[in-house]
């Protein structure tokens, strides 16, 4: 089958193990990303089947029709919104998807706390620049991690938080707050007491359409001057543009921020990229070879197996019955 892969920023997915699983196949992939339509369609033209890494592209019903010869979508993750699966499944397009990230987004999440609440990249550059110490850092033992959402990252970040010695709590829907609580974690007795009382916030919610905009300026507004945000997940939990204004006014002091609405940012064209007290980096949390093997993996056998007549993890399975040959 034509498979064509976009996106691939590093060039990395011809070298991962699993690669060699697409042998049989003519296979083409895109280093960068490309949001016109029109250019879009003209690179993708002629694929049978598209390798999509999470959302970098987004698959709209204006792109699909300038897709005559697209079979399959095989998605590396779950899906998310960036594909318009009701105009696949009516164009007979079928859409398999992956598993969801595991350890990697916790331990980056980890590692943009500890580097936020020790300064390690302003006093790494100044040690390069010539300088000695220039900050005054803050231990996570005895401070309080709120975790926005219980679920498989909010528990194993939730539980780093106890390693450390951290006073951890939870807040989030009904059925996440009574997981933790089995798990003996303590609930944020209200969402403002979350907010106001946490030294550490966490976000683990899954994007959707009750939660664009789920963090709003009043919740940012009640956060220590002290106290840090951070968000691995998906840039529109939070209002737009409230981040920025509410680290501008000093509360919450500090945020370590993975993910933004508009992927890649190129040329530094984020306005958290301008302000002192953000760590910014680009959306690393799932970027490991480990879980690059598992995604990628098996996204491949789904199109093994669809190429077999054997379809595996599709989400609209009734395409199979008007595929488009």
């Amino acid at each position: 089958m034509r498979i064509a892969i976009p996106d691939d920023y590093q060039d990395c997915v011809r070298h991962l193990k699993c690669f060699s699983a697409l042998a049989d196949h003519d296979v083409t992939v895109f280093n960068d990303t490309v949001k016109d339509i029109k250019t879009l369609a003209a690179r993708l033209a002629n694929a049978q089947v598209l390798v999509l890494t999470r959302e970098r592209t987004r698959i709209t019903a204006e792109l699909l029709d300038q897709l005559p010869d697209l079979q399959m979508i095989s998605q590396t993750g779950k899906l998310a919104g960036h594909v318009d699966l009701a105009a696949c499944t009516q164009r007979g397009i079928a859409v398999a998807e992956g598993i969801g990230t595991g350890s990697a987004t916790a331990e980056m999440t980890w590692a943009l706390i500890m580097a936020s609440r020790r300064n390690l990249v302003s006093e790494a550059n100044r040690l390069r620049g010539g300088l000695w110490q220039g900050s005054i850092g803050q231990q996570l033992q005895g401070q309080c991690l709120g975790i926005w959402s219980y679920g498989r990252i909010g528990q194993q970040v939730a539980a780093y938080g106890k390693a450390f010695g951290m006073r951890v709590w939870v807040w989030g829907r009904a059925g996440s707050r009574a997981k933790a609580q089995a798990d003996g974690f303590e609930l944020a007795p209200s969402r403002e007491t979350f907010f106001s009382d946490s030294d550490v916030i966490s976000l683990h919610v899954r994007l959707n359409a009750e939660t664009y905009g789920i963090v709003g300026q009043a919740d940012l507004a009640r956060m220590k001057s002290s106290a840090l945000l951070v968000n691995t997940s998906r840039a529109e939990l939070i209002a737009s543009d409230a981040l920025a204004q509410a680290l501008r006014l000093g509360q919450p002091g500090f945020a370590a921020v993975d993910v933004y609405e508009d992927e890649p940012v190129l040329g530094a064209a984020h306005p958290l990229l301008r302000l002192p007290n953000a760590l910014c980096t680009p959306h690393l949390g799932y970027v490991e070879t480990d879980n690059y093997e598992r995604y990628f993996g098996l996204a491949f056998d789904h199109i093994n197996h669809f190429a077999a007549g054997r379809p595996t993890c599709l989400v609209n399975p009734e395409v199979m019955q008007q595929l488009r040959r």
